[in-house]
C-alpha cells in the first residue's frame, strides 16, 4: 500500500488523514472524493467508523447510567438508608466512567491522527481490520 502523496483536497496525503481525524466531516468528504490515494482513504474510512463506533459506545453507556439511575432512584423510594448511598456511589462511578470513556476517546484520536501525519499505516482495533478491507474494494 502506497501514499500517493496529494490528495484530492490538493494537501498532502498525511496532512488530509490527520484532518479527516480531527473534524470527521472532512474524513467523509475524502471517502467521497478520494479516487487515487488509499492511504488518504484507508484513514478516512478508519476515522468514520472510529467516531461511530464511539457514538455506538455512548449511547450504550447512556442506557446503562439511566439504568443505574432507576434503581438508585427505586432505592431510595424504598426509604432505605442504603437507598441514598448507592446513589451516590452510583452518581461518582458514573462520572469516573465517563471521564474515563471521554480520554480513551481523545486518547485514540489523537494517537491515530498522529500515526496518520507520520505517513504510517496504523490500524486501531477493531475498526482497522474494517476500513483496510473497505478501502481496498
Amino acid at each position: 500500500m502506497e501514499n500517493t502523496g496529494k490528495s484530492a483536497l490538493g494537501l498532502e496525503g498525511n496532512i488530509a488523514a490527520l484532518i479527516g481525524y480531527i473534524f470527521w466531516p472532512i474524513a467523509l468528504v475524502c471517502l467521497i472524493i478520494e479516487k487515487e490515494n488509499r492511504f488518504v482513504r484507508f484513514h478516512a474510512i478508519q476515522s468514520l467508523l472510529y467516531h461511530a463506533a464511539i457514538i455506538v459506545a455512548a449511547i450504550l453507556l447512556v442506557i446503562i447510567v439511566v439504568f443505574l439511575g432507576i434503581i438508585g432512584i427505586a432505592s431510595a423510594a424504598a426509604g432505605s438508608n442504603a437507598g441514598g448511598a448507592l446513589g451516590g456511589i452510583l452518581g461518582s462511578l458514573v462520572g469516573l466512567v465517563w471521564m474515563v470513556f471521554l480520554l480513551a476517546y481523545l486518547a485514540g484520536l489523537i494517537y491515530a491522527a498522529v500515526q496518520a501525519y507520520g505517513n504510517k499505516w496504523f490500524k486501531l482495533p477493531i475498526v482497522g481490520n474494517m476500513a483496510e478491507k473497505f478501502a481496498n474494494k
